[in-house]
């Protein structure tokens, strides 16, 4: 494909997640039937498609409309990328420039990095955010950076640099927490590597590796992960430190590869259904990485952003209020209940705390922490619980 043609099928398949088809699958299914694109062809329409949606609102001011070609012409007026080659016309480029968005080229493309995010979610930002919200949001609208996890139960972050670099992927250690590897070159040949695939790294961003290390494990402990999920969390806790693990998520379809990564990582998960949790003896951790916003996570789901509405909150508010209380009915007396989201929203972590503590006040809490995007991680909140 020329790179004409890429701009085409991204302000094609634009314009069908504009009229509500996620972005994920949208990607995935022109890929599917795509079989002329290249790998770099897919890399690059991918990209197009994400980039545009991180600045979807100042790119479609810039190029003139919110539709995948005035978002495409305004990204790339950003970007400072010779719009009027690309769009050279059919029949694989998109039509040539009209005389408007020729003289919209020669305006100002300056951007003020709040434009990019929806304005009643912008209050909730300041709060957590304060005086670096400004550079915070400028971090949401550009690509996230590759983050991996050095299973310490296999290998080294010293030999784990050393094998990556022989298979072509270059990486350095990153100062929030002694498991994580930035990795600077080659990011798209990770999974393909030996090192990957026996279990001495996996893929997982700094701030959530920052949470499990504050934890305090201890051999021996007893540890439930309330909400699973794909098992992130827990391979990382059991990375660590050797205890008895034991996942657990509302949604049992989540955990369906994590007997296959345990495996991978040498790790022993233990996977339970609620009523075999409410069995079983009290844990000494438990952890809930709760259903969330995401927020933090935007600029890796950028469409999310402009999904995401205030009854989406309420609703997510409620269910993390509930799994909190139940949760708390398995730690073990002098254990641990540690919430977790990877949001920035203060009623999805602060308030959250603030509420049950009020609710509940045999409860304290330990210590709470906020990593942001200005850290060179995504935004994430831990806060740790105890009885009184």
């Amino acid at each position: 494909m020329t790179p004409a043609a890429r701009v085409q099928t991204a302000i094609e398949l634009l314009d069908q997640i504009l009229a509500g088809a996620p972005a994920e699958k949208t990607l995935t299914g022109w890929a599917r039937k795509s079989r002329f694109a290249g790998s770099k062809d897919r890399a690059a329409v991918r990209d197009h498609v994400y980039d545009a949606l991180r600045r979807r609102q100042s790119a479609a001011r810039i190029g003139g409309a919110l539709t995948g070609r005035g978002i495409l012409l305004g990204l790339l007026m950003q970007d400072g990328a010779d719009a009027d080659a690309l769009f050279s016309g059919p029949p694989y480029a998109p039509e040539p420039l009209s005389d408007l968005e020729k003289e919209m080229m020669s305006s100002s493309a300056d951007v003020a990095p709040l434009e990019d995010i929806p304005e009643w979610m912008l209050p909730m930002l300041q709060d957590t955010l304060g005086d670096e919200i400004d550079e915070n949001v400028e971090q949401m609208r550009q690509r996230a950076p590759v983050f991996l996890r050095v299973n310490l139960q296999k290998t080294t972050v010293e030999l784990a640099v050393l094998q990556l670099k022989e298979e072509g992927v270059l990486a350095e250690p990153h100062p929030l927490s002694d498991t994580a590897l930035h990795v600077t070159e080659g990011a798209r040949r990770v999974s393909n590597t030996e090192t990957f695939r026996n279990g001495y790294v996996e893929l997982q961003d700094v701030s959530s590796q920052a949470a499990i290390q504050s934890l305090s494990l201890k051999t021996g402990m007893r540890v439930l992960d309330f909400c699973a999920g794909g098992g992130g969390k827990v391979l990382a806790m059991a990375g660590r430190c050797e205890a008895t693990y034991v996942a657990h998520d509302a949604n049992v379809a989540r955990m369906k590869d994590l007997p296959l990564r345990g495996k991978r990582a040498g790790a022993a998960i233990q996977i339970k259904s609620l009523e075999e949790v409410e069995k079983a003896a009290r844990f000494d951790l438990v952890f809930c990485d709760v259903p969330c916003s995401g927020s933090g996570t935007w600029r890796r789901t950028p469409d999310a952003k402009w999904r995401f509405q205030k009854e989406d909150l309420e609703a997510l508010t409620a269910l993390q209020a509930e799994i909190l209380r139940t949760a708390s009915r398995f730690v073990e007396t002098g254990g641990i209940l540690a919430y977790a989201t990877c949001s920035l929203f203060p009623p999805e972590n602060s308030d959250q705390i603030a509420a049950f503590l009020a609710q509940n006040p045999d409860w304290h809490c330990v210590s709470e922490r906020q990593w942001r995007l200005d850290e060179g991680a995504d935004g994430f909140y831990l806060a740790k619980l105890a009885r009184t």
